[in-house]
């Protein structure tokens, strides 16, 4: 950044600063009044979310593009999410996607080399950054205002004509390959990464892993074709949020992307379905080096398109946190987890999971698992009791307009819904859902949804210390294997 940049930027802030802290000053009370009781305090009604005003529109060439005006700094951000992911890369490539996601900005593009195009957007304290996970690509800058016509033609140079240089998709790959091997130094990650495969299934797209033998296969050809394949204008929603005179930003949006044209064959999307592998059973991963066990227990779910949707993420409210019964009755008066939770969480356009767990000494691990299974139980058969109903109702409302509180969070709420083909005002539906929740609603949901008979369970711990022994729960524990298979090829070089 050079040192006028820096002068700029820091005014900026400074100034920002200096009058909030005025603001602040201005509200604090001539003198110290006398602390009330937390039951005496009274506080007005939250104030109705509104989205603030936006601008949608379509180029030629299928491109959608949404803006909001945000004058408050002068500052103007972007993101894109294009129609990809790695759930669409080849079962025996599985890393493709990831390495074209980083390699799109790192390895530089036609015009300009990587360092060079590091060198310009650090010059400009501006960032461009691209990624692929499993449903989507994205690629998002940031920049001052007032650099908004030397930093957006880079964004669009990086989205349209990366040069994929060779020595970057080898650093990509040996960066992934160092993942790989240290993938199992965290027991929370290898629980989370094999549990997943316990309900899609190992080879599935939502489960699968990078391994050293799937990069062998990826080539730079695949990653230019993988690229080609799904970015192109008919794929991509471009979100712009910042200081910019509207009239002016759609110029350069049309001078840097109106000419992009989508080939002529279109790409036929078939988003891979998903089911559950394993229907019930105990599974173990022996950890002699662990003193704790961490523990995830559960089965597929639904997708937040779910007309329950809304009822049963009250259920979650009732489940967790301070006051949620996992916590109360697990943690708090039995005294057997670290930690605890359990969520329905869906997934937009694939099912996603109910799953709950946590964290406790090897020789609770047992009572925590059967504890948990109890409250699933509990929860099906008794009716909650209203006062709970309406907690975890209020703590869900009044968390809403937390979802609003920066135009860039409802951009990108927008281009979400738009991406996975929901109604653009899903969430206010969901709102109004949440408030008409019922005490029966919870039972029904529950005894619907929560299927105890269909729960597999995972411990990541030291089974030799776990006592009394996991075979109470299930007399054939299986044992997981975690071991790293190797590939042909050194990559320590």
């Amino acid at each position: 950044m050079t040192e006028n940049k820096h002068k700029r930027f820091f005014t900026w802030l400074g100034l920002l600063l200096l009058t909030s802290a005025l603001v602040l000053v201005s509200h604090l009370p001539a003198s110290a009044q006398t602390a009330k009781h937390y039951t005496d305090l009274n506080f007005p009604p939250l104030p109705e979310v509104t989205l603030p005003e936006y601008d949608r529109y379509q180029l030629a060439n299928g491109m959608t593009v949404y803006l909001i005006r945000d004058p408050q700094l002068p500052l103007v951000s972007g993101s894109a999410i294009i129609g990809t992911g790695s759930r669409l890369e080849p079962e025996n490539e599985v890393g493709l996607a990831t390495i074209t996601g980083i390699t799109i900005r790192s390895g530089g593009t036609n015009q300009h080399p990587a360092a060079e195009l590091n060198q310009l957007l650090e010059q400009q304290a501006a960032s461009v950054e691209t990624s692929i996970n499993i449903n989507s690509g994205s690629a998002s800058f940031n920049a001052l205002s007032e650099d908004l016509d030397t930093v957006f033609p880079l964004f669009s140079e990086v989205m349209r004509d990366p040069a994929f240089a060779p020595e970057q998709i080898e650093l990509a790959k040996i960066q992934l390959e160092g993942q790989i091997d240290r993938r199992n130094d965290d027991p929370a990650d290898i629980a989370s990464r094999e549990f997943r495969k316990l309900i899609y299934g190992e080879n599935s797209p939502y489960a699968r892993t990078v391994e050293h033998t799937t990069l062998d296969n990826v080539s730079r050809q695949d990653v230019i074709d993988f690229y080609q394949k799904y970015f192109r204008p008919d794929r991509v929603i471009l979100g712009i949020v910042g200081d910019f005179e509207p009239r002016r930003m759609k110029a350069l949006i049309e001078a840097n992307f109106g000419d992009w044209q989508a080939p002529t064959l279109e790409v036929e999307t078939v988003i891979p379905s998903a089911t559950q592998k394993y229907t019930d059973g105990v599974y173990l991963v022996d950890r002699p080096d662990l003193t704790q066990s961490h523990i995830l227990l559960g089965h597929i779910g639904g997708k937040l398109s779910s007309r329950d949707y809304p009822a049963l993420s009250v259920m979650n409210g009732l489940l967790n946190g301070d006051g949620g019964r996992f916590f109360n009755n697990i943690r708090s008066r039995q005294g057997l987890a670290y930690s605890v939770y359990g969520y329905w969480s869906p997934r937009y356009d694939y099912p996603g999971m109910f799953i709950a767990g946590g964290q406790t000494k090897s020789e609770s691990t047992v009572p925590f698992v059967q504890s948990i299974l109890k409250e699933v139980d509990r929860l099906r058969a008794d009716k909650v009791e209203p006062q709970q109903l309406e907690f975890a109702k209020e703590s869900i409302l009044n968390s809403f307009v937390f979802n609003f509180e920066q135009p860039g969070q409802t951009l990108a709420r927008l281009m979400r819904y738009e991406y996975y083909g929901y109604p653009d005002d899903f969430i206010f539906k969901y709102q109004r859902a949440v408030k008409a929740t019922t005490v029966e609603d919870i039972q029904r949901v529950a005894e619907k949804y929560l299927q105890p008979d269909r729960i597999v369970t995972l411990v990541v711990g030291n089974k030799q210390e776990i006592q009394p022994p996991l075979s109470q729960l299930d007399e054939d524990v299986k044992s997981v294997d975690v071991s790293i298979p190797r590939s042909g090829r050194s990559h320590l070089n």
